[in-house]
């Protein structure tokens, strides 16, 4: 009894050090990731406070991020895209990071908020590119806004088809990781990411497996999107007004800019068909779909930079010549 009382006690030693070394790594890690996002500027505009930030000169580019963004994710989903030449201005969409919840929270709402910004900032137009859950106010600003779009690019749109509707992959794993982001752990986010990252990565809509085949550059990309949903507590309030599913069929038909959407076959939130269905009513509109690259679309950026360009050249859409760097600074 007494060696099994020693080996107890040394257990729970063992145990209290590594959980007190985990809290020390949760607080450097989570410092570091609120320091990140803090500091963007806060428009005042007629739709309310809009925090956004901006990266190059020249041709404007509207960023709009996905679920679990803000601002930062807007200017990485286009710095590898968009370099010199152009000007991305990323907001952070309604209850992301320093942009609060209004009381209208509707995708029209969230678009006159994209016009209202762009007028704050003296941009009569932009090339507007929506990503995931961000191609529903990009949409909805080519509706709403056409004087203010110059071309329209849907990446992985998580937009409205009507027989089989963009969601979140059926896996024990990622109803998990649904549930820490309903709650805004931002600890439990963390700690999920160290032991068992791949959950985190499927949740993204990402197989797994593809990043055994990806580069190392590939790889830490992805993960660096895993990682950078932190702080996850000033995000929840925008993941869970994203969650709402995209039930209104716009009237895609009425878009009259050039328009480009991408997407994976593969992708685990099932953006295809939706990208197919605004192909379809979306005049003019090209649709590239990759075999494989998920909801990352893993492995094709440089492809994804080529195809931008190409588009653009053919809507007679050009870079300015300014000096300076590009979206990346």
């Amino acid at each position: 009894m007494r060696r099994s009382g020693k080996v107890s006690l040394i257990v729970i030693a063992v145990l209290a050090l590594v959980l007190a070394l985990a809290l020390v790594g949760y607080r450097s890690d989570i410092r570091q990731a609120r320091a990140a996002v803090e500091g963007a500027p806060v428009a005042a505009t007629s739709a309310g406070p809009i925090e956004y930030s901006e990266a190059g000169r020249g041709m404007p580019v509207l960023s709009i991020h996905g679920a679990g963004g803000g601002w930062d994710q807007g200017l990485a989903n286009v710095v590898d895209v968009f370099d010199a030449g152009f000007r991305v201005i990323a907001p952070s969409r309604f209850g992301y990071l320093g942009t609060p919840l209004p009381d209208d929270t509707s995708v029209s709402a969230q678009a006159d908020a994209h016009a209202a910004l762009l007028s704050a900032l003296a941009v009569d137009r932009a090339v507007v590119v929506g990503v995931s859950a961000g191609a529903r106010s990009a949409l909805e600003l080519a509706l709403r806004h056409p004087d203010r779009v110059s071309a329209l690019i849907l990446i992985v749109p998580g937009t409205y088809a009507p027989d089989s509707p963009v969601a979140i992959e059926d896996s024990r794993g990622s109803a998990l990781a649904f549930r820490l982001v309903n709650a805004g752990a931002d600890f439990t986010w963390w700690a999920v990411e160290k032991i068992a990252p791949s959950t985190l990565v499927r949740f993204l809509g990402v197989e797994p497996a593809l990043l055994d085949t990806a580069s190392p550059e590939e790889r830490d990309a992805v993960l660096d999107v895993v990682r950078n949903v932190q702080p996850l507590s000033r995000r929840v309030a925008g993941i869970n007004l994203d969650s709402k599913p995209d039930a209104a069929r716009p009237p895609l038909e009425r878009i009259a800019v050039p328009a480009l959407i991408v997407t994976a076959r593969d992708d685990l939130f099932n953006t295809l068909p939706a990208a197919e269905f605004a192909a379809d009513m979306i005049p003019g509109a090209e649709l590239v779909a990759y075999d494989t690259g998920g909801h990352l679309l893993v492995g094709h950026g440089e492809a994804l930079r080529r195809l931008v360009r190409e588009f653009l050249a053919r809507a007679g859409i050009a870079a300015e010549s300014v000096g300076g760097g590009g979206a990346g600074g």
